[in-house]
């Protein structure tokens, strides 16, 4: 078997470290593609080797481009990749376009799709980020995804259940592997000489720093804070913004601000450990802060990341100047509710995402499922029905004694379920495929 590694991107890269680390060890043939599309050598190439991994076999240097011209150079130089290489199942991670580009590619020359985080869902189209995670989960025939609501996401799409495996976020992994690595070689903190509580700041979406209203009041909020030392890595897309709109020099000049060119990743990791808040636009960065048990406070009013909500770790204040100072000043002055978002479970799992995904990958692999052919019966009536189960039965052992059937979503009462191998069906409302 071997696995095509395909990925463009700094969070890309963080999150298939743990994979492709892993894929070493286990000695499981596998080519990793680099698209490029962080072809800054800070942003990608030095990642290689901060993070102990080994270096691309391809790397296709597309660089910086439009939308569409870059996912179309991608599409054609990660065919040619594929063709040569023949790989079994091509592994995808997130929502960039290099997950669109390899996706695609891969599914047109029926090559099996792993994608790595599917499922997540913004409900915002105007996102180029839902597009991608949204076509690319077309193309797939794997799909690993985070949490239970991912999962449903998709299942409500009408995607077989039986090729959703809930396998956690190798966020996890990544952060937890590391950050030993971090601990060991970073050198941030000594250098940025910072007293008392540290509110890391990152702030990229164009919502936010292309809308002059938008960002007077997230600076304006930055600059009332005054009890906490605010340290703002800034993109430089984003420096170039603030030099325009003229609030660069007012940011230099507020002393509690430290605004740094942007921070190398394990840099980032060790001063996000450190930080008693983490204020963003980013969605990997919610993601992270959750698992180092750091209340996240998001400059968004949605996000696709709704469980790390719900457990509480994290709050959206989109834009609102008033409601992210109040946040702020609520929580560092109640020391339970500091501690309550500290303590939030992690919905990503406890860092064995990673083994998870490459044992359904050697599962499959051995299974013979990799193989992509025309169906005899795709002809053939699918029937959907609603069923009440009052049989004290699994879904396994409902599909085992029903071969024909297939349990799409379980409902008791108001809650959807993921119709899980093991969960019991008793006495639930099942939205059933009849083939």
């Amino acid at each position: 078997m071997k696995i095509a590694f395909i990925i463009g991107t700094r969070p890309e890269i963080i999150k298939m470290a743990p994979i492709i680390d892993l894929a070493q060890k286990w000695q499981i043939e596998h080519v990793l593609i680099h698209t490029g599309q962080h072809y800054d050598h800070e942003m990608s190439q030095k990642f290689f080797l901060d993070l102990e991994i080994e270096k691309p076999h391809y790397n296709i240097g597309v660089g910086s481009n439009s939308h569409g011209k870059q996912t179309a150079q991608m599409i054609e130089e990660i065919e040619k990749v594929l063709t040569h290489e023949k790989p079994d199942i091509v592994l995808v991670q997130g929502d960039t376009n290099a997950v669109l580009a390899g996706a695609v590619a891969a599914s047109k020359l029926n090559i099996s799709v792993g994608h790595v985080e599917a499922g997540l869902r913004s409900f915002d189209r105007t996102m180029p980020e839902e597009t991608n995670r949204k076509i690319a989960d077309s193309c797939s025939t794997m799909y690993f995804v985070p949490t239970e609501e991912s999962a449903i996401n998709l299942a409500l799409e009408a995607v077989d259940p039986h090729e959703i495996f809930v396998t956690g976020n190798t966020v996890v992994d990544a952060c937890l592997r590391h950050l030993k690595i971090a601990e060991q070689k970073s050198k941030l903190l000594s250098d940025l000489d910072v007293d008392g509580d540290i509110l890391t700041l990152t702030m990229h979406r164009a919502e936010n720093v292309d809308d002059p209203e938008r960002l007077k009041n997230i600076l304006d909020a930055l600059v009332e804070l005054q009890d906490i030392t605010v340290v703002f890595p800034v993109h430089p897309r984003t420096r170039k913004t603030l030099e325009n709109f003229g609030y660069l020099n007012k940011l230099e000049n507020t002393p509690h601000i430290k605004l740094t060119k942007p921070i190398g990743y394990l840099d980032f990791l060790l001063l996000l450990s450190r930080s008693k808040f983490v204020m963003t636009d980013s969605g990997g960065l919610q993601e992270e802060a959750i698992t180092l048990n750091i209340p996240c406070i998001t400059l968004r009013y949605n996000t696709e990341r709704p469980e790390t909500v719900s457990a509480g770790g994290n709050i959206l204040v989109g834009s609102d100047k008033d409601r992210i100072i109040e946040t702020i000043q609520r929580i560092s002055g109640d020391e339970e509710l500091y501690k309550k978002m500290q303590d939030a479970k992690n919905p990503y799992g406890n860092g064995n995402s990673s083994e998870n995904i490459l044992k359904e990958v050697l599962k499959h692999e051995n299974e013979g499922k990799f193989n992509i052919s025309s169906p005899d019966n795709i002809m053939k009536v699918l029937n959907r029905s609603l069923v009440m189960i009052h049989d004290d039965l699994t879904v396994n052992e409902f599909e085992t004694i029903n071969p024909f059937s297939r349990i799409q979503l379980v409902f008791q009462d108001e809650t959807i379920l993921f119709p899980h191998p093991e969960l019991s069906l008793e006495n639930k409302l099942v939205l059933l495929n009849k083939f």
